[in-house]
Parts: structure tokens; C-alpha cells; sequence
């Protein structure tokens, strides 16, 4: 079963993505497009987490609240930057999560990468710069700072921060109770904190937002079943399995991501993003199983 599930993860994540953009571009707000995913899916989880609600502890419920509202705030920044530049461009950066993962230790506890690390640090950047734009005409960068200096690429980054420290959270939830069960109350608490955002703001923009997700509802169905099935998967796997070779295997999304947007998208550069996205999936895998 473990292959199963990791063929799923791989798969819904791009998928998923696509759907996202393919909202966005109909003028979709990342709000709404992320808050509605977790309200489709807690329409789908309420009935059967009423009919088996679990016996667990407060912290479950600490750890839960926060990983809903962390992940909530980090899909809201991967939306907005999928709005603003290609999907090819932006999925390989998730690359730099196993960078990130390396920050604390060398920050706080002085911890120097081991020469392996810095191998994979180095794909990771190298494979930075093949995937920025060229100039159609000269062949050379846009700019020599455009990947640092894009928007987009802070936006997908700071998601991936929040992501990276949500999973913390969910992890600990995950160790006070079994996959299923976390899966329904997380996509339940996401939902509550969508409504709850919506309330704050007094409604606005519903109007103007719900006839675009009725025009583009089985876009909306499609990404709540592979958002659904991206995180069922992802708990699935990590309560059985350690972390480090897991999240080596995620990393193959990301060519994916990048075929996708090709095929679906038409974006440029397909071989050289290709190229550079192996190039940094390769990296991360080395500080992952460096660790």
C-alpha cells in the first residue's frame, strides 16, 4: 500500500496546483479557492467525524487549530503566486523546503552542514538559475537577480516556510491520533477558520466570487478531491514511515509540476525548467539523506 499512496501524493499535488491556477486565471480569489477546498472537504468529513467522533486530548486540538490556520495562510501565498507567474516556474522551488530545513540548526544551535548538504545546496541554487526566463532574442537572463527579486518566487516561498512549520504541528497532532481521524478534524478546522476570515471581512467579495466557482465547479471539485487525497496521502505515509527518504520521494512532483505546465499551460522553457527542476529535486534529495 505504501506505493499507492506515494503515487498519489506525487500525483494530486501537481494536479492540484493546476486546478488552482486554472481558478485563479478566471479571477478566482486565493482566498476563496483555498477557503472553498477545505469547506468541499468538510462537508465530505463532518458527516462521518459526527458519527465517529474521536476521545482526544487538548493538545490534539492545540496542535490542530494551529497547523488549520498555518495551513491555511500557506496555501493562501502558494495560490497568490501561482495568480502572478508559470506554475513550471514556481513548483520546483518547493525544493528549497529541505534548504529551510537546515536554517534553524545553523542559526540556533550553530550546526555547520555536512559537505553532502552543501552539495544538495548547491543543485538547489544551480538548478535556481536554469529555471529563471531567458530573453527570447539575446538567450541570456532577464535579469541576473530576477529569481530573488520576483514576487512571485517570495510569495512561494514564504508558503513554504508556513508549510514547513505547519507539518511540525500536524505531525504532533498526528502522534495523538491515527490518520483518518486527523485528516477529517484538520479539513473541518480549516473550513471554520475560511468562515470565520469570511465573517471578519463581513462577506466581502462573496458576491462577486461565488458565480465564478458555480461557472468552474468541477475545476472546484477537482482540486478538493486532489487536495483531499494529496493530505490523506501525505498522513498516511508519514505515520508509518520515516520522514527523511519520504520527503526525498515528494520531490519527483516537481517534474511533473513542470510537464503540467507545459501541457496544460503552454509555458516556456520546458526543457530548461525541466533540467533545473532535476537538478534541485536531486539537490534536496541529498539533504534529506544527508541527515
Amino acid at each position: 500500500m505504501f506505493w499507492v499512496y506515494l503515487a498519489l501524493r506525487i500525483l494530486a499535488n501537481p494536479l492540484s496546483n493546476v486546478a488552482q491556477k486554472r481558478l485563479t486565471r478566471e479571477q478566482a480569489h486565493p482566498l476563496f479557492v483555498v477557503g472553498l477546498t477545505h469547506l468541499g472537504l468538510s462537508l465530505v468529513c463532518a458527516p462521518w467525524l459526527i458519527c465517529n467522533w474521536p476521545s482526544v486530548g487538548w493538545e490534539f486540538w492545540i496542535n490542530i487549530a494551529v497547523s488549520a490556520v498555518l495551513a491555511l495562510s500557506a496555501n493562501l501565498l502558494i495560490v497568490h503566486a501561482l495568480s502572478r507567474s508559470d506554475l513550471s516556474y514556481l513548483g520546483p522551488i518547493n525544493a528549497y523546503k529541505s534548504v529551510v530545513s537546515l536554517l534553524p540548526g545553523f542559526l540556533w544551535l550553530h550546526e555547520v552542514p555536512a559537505k553532502l548538504q552543501l552539495a544538495g545546496i548547491g543543485l538547489i541554487l544551480a538548478g535556481s538559475y536554469l529555471i529563471v526566463d531567458r530573453d527570447p532574442v539575446a538567450g541570456q537572463p532577464v535579469t541576473r537577480f530576477r529569481f530573488w527579486g520576483d514576487r512571485a518566487v517570495h510569495l512561494r516561498l514564504g508558503g513554504l516556510v508556513l508549510s514547513a512549520i505547519e507539518a511540525v504541528f500536524l505531525k504532533r497532532a498526528l502522534a495523538l491520533s491515527d490518520p483518518v481521524t486527523t485528516f477529517a478534524i484538520w479539513t473541518c478546522a480549516g473550513g471554520c477558520v475560511f468562515l470565520g476570515v469570511v465573517c471578519v471581512r463581513g462577506g466581502k467579495d462573496v458576491n462577486r466570487q461565488w458565480p465564478i466557482f458555480v461557472q468552474h465547479r468541477q475545476t472546484l471539485a477537482g482540486l478538493v478531491l486532489t487536495t483531499g487525497l494529496m493530505q490523506l496521502s501525505t498522513l498516511v505515509i508519514l505515520s508509518g514511515l520515516p520522514v527523511a527518504p519520504v520527503l526525498a520521494l515528494f520531490q519527483t512532483s516537481n517534474l511533473l509540476t513542470v510537464v503540467l505546465g507545459r501541457q496544460v499551460f503552454g509555458e516556456p522553457q520546458f526543457t530548461r525548467r525541466m533540467l533545473g527542476s532535476a537538478i534541485m529535486a536531486a539537490g534536496a534529495v541529498f539533504i534529506i539523506l544527508a541527515d
